[in-house]
């Protein structure tokens, strides 16, 4: 069993999760829109400042600096939970999505140069985008891997988010 998380005030966490299943979900356009919906509202609720936010098909990972450090937890659990349970409606699954606890380590400093501040109008256009009705996944997990597969057979390298090496 893992210990106790760090938390601190006023400090940066770098933080990764993955999706339970090792499917390449960020590659379907609509999870990534779906996902966008969720952190804008995550945002608001609780409120925090993002830098270098990677959707790298199956993980994600970000640095944040939430407005109160011990909010990590309740942020990543509401984060977490508002996609599944929005994803598993969308698509008739009553399955877990992400993988075990998100890994999260604090800085000691400021986040990496190249790790970007997010962006949030492109963010807030991307979230805009009409998400198609799914209904096709109520029996099994056979036609979301169909899309998936079409989805990673037609992915323009040109968008493929920046290599890195998933959370291990």
């Amino acid at each position: 069993m893992k210990g106790p998380r760090e938390l601190a005030e006023n400090v940066w966490y770098e933080v990764r999760t993955e999706i339970n299943v090792g499917e390449p979900l960020f590659r379907l356009a609509w999870a990534v829109t779906l996902f966008y919906r969720v952190l804008i509202e995550t945002k608001a609720k609780f409120g925090f400042e993002m830098r270098g936010l990677v959707l790298n098909e199956a993980w994600l990972s970000f640095y944040i600096r939430p407005a109160n450090g011990l909010e990590l937890p309740k942020i990543m659990q509401w984060l977490k939970q508002t996609f599944s349970l929005r994803f598993n409606v969308r698509t008739g699954r009553k399955a877990h999505l992400w993988g075990e606890r998100y890994w999260s380590e604090i800085l000691a400093g400021e986040p990496p140069p190249e790790a970007e501040e997010v962006d949030w109008d492109a963010v807030v256009a991307e979230a805009k985008t009409p998400i198609p009705e799914v209904k096709a996944y109520a029996l099994s997990w056979d036609s979301l891997r169909t899309e998936v597969w079409e989805a990673k057979t037609s992915f323009s390298p040109k968008n493929q988010p920046s290599p890195a090496s998933p959370p291990g």
